[in-house]
């Protein structure tokens, strides 16, 4: 009884898994129609335009994590470039972005400031160097590395160095309300752009998971100039607060799947140990006297 009762819930745990998270993972139009949902008008302005082979604005300036004004062509010319747009004080998606090119990189035998360097970028136009170098020190001890501290660039910037920048890399973004009601977060996608030495768009990697075999080939690539090939355009968006119902409404993203898929897992594991327990109990039963019984 105990194994069937297990085996209700985990039905209804698959039937019952939310539409909105299918929509949530993948922000494709006709699957969020499919679903019987829709995206929300503010998502529209949120895209990823892969514009491979395109040149970066790289007279741009920005300050790193130092506070030093710095242009963003300083961090081209001798190695390729993983560029990840942000911003700092994203309560979600920029977090888990940040953790998979971690992971991923723990698994990858080059090296930051010696095989390609890591530029990340603020969106935010408020947010301020002594952020950015909080952030850096973070990510480069998780990364387990501290000698490879110079191959990571955390940046800051004025709008219009950040408005060039996201055009170049068709990367659409659009303010939103916090739960105070100000326009203080952001939607957007989660994307990395891999870049040549040259400062030119070699490759995307979209989502919050990333191939450490995919980003070592194209580290490679990149490194050789090659341009790589547009990928599936399945996105995940980052969108945390709606104030007309005062709650955190849509946050996009792809651990809401995980943890859906991990509960499965934990359910399906546990009913085939009660099954076989179950099993072993009956093997185990003494069989009945039946002449005992009938006489």
């Amino acid at each position: 009884m105990q194994a069937g009762a297990v085996a209700l819930v985990l039905v209804l745990c698959v039937v019952g898994w939310p539409a909105r998270a299918q929509v949530s993972a993948y922000g494709d139009k006709q699957m969020g129609e499919a679903a019987g949902d829709k995206l929300p008008p503010v998502l529209s302005k949120v895209t990823i335009v892969q514009k491979l082979n395109t040149k970066l604005p790289l007279e741009t300036e920005f300050r790193d994590e130092t506070g030093k004004a710095v242009h963003l062509g300083d961090y081209f010319g001798k190695r390729p470039v993983i560029l990840a747009l942000v911003y700092y004080n994203c309560p979600m998606l920029c977090s888990e972005e940040l953790n998979g090119l971690v992971g991923a990189l723990e698994m990858v035998k080059f090296r930051p400031g010696k095989d390609y360097d890591i530029v990340v970028i603020s969106i935010d136009p408020t947010e301020t160097y002594d952020l950015a170098a909080k952030k850096k020190a973070y990510y480069v001890k998780r990364y387990g590395h501290p000698e490879t501290a110079a191959g990571w660039h955390f940046l800051t910037g004025q709008e219009p160095a950040i408005q060039a920048l996201a055009s170049a890399t068709g990367f659409g973004y659009t303010r939103v309300p916090g739960p105070d009601g100000r326009l203080n977060q952001f939607a957007h996608a989660s994307a990395i752009q891999l870049i040549t030495p040259d400062g030119r768009i070699a490759q995307y990697y979209l989502g919050v998971e990333y191939s450490p075999k995919d980003l070592m080939l194209g580290l490679v690539e990149a490194s050789q100039h090659k341009i790589g090939s547009p990928v599936d355009n399945i996105l995940t968006y980052c969108y945390h607060y709606d104030p007309m119902l005062n709650r955190h409404s849509l946050v996009i993203a792809r651990v809401v799947q995980l943890a859906c898929l991990l509960t499965v897992f934990c359910l399906g594991l546990y009913l085939l140990v009660a099954f076989r327990r179950e099993a072993k109990q009956k093997r185990r039963s003494p069989a009945p006297n039946w002449k005992n019984v009938i006489g």
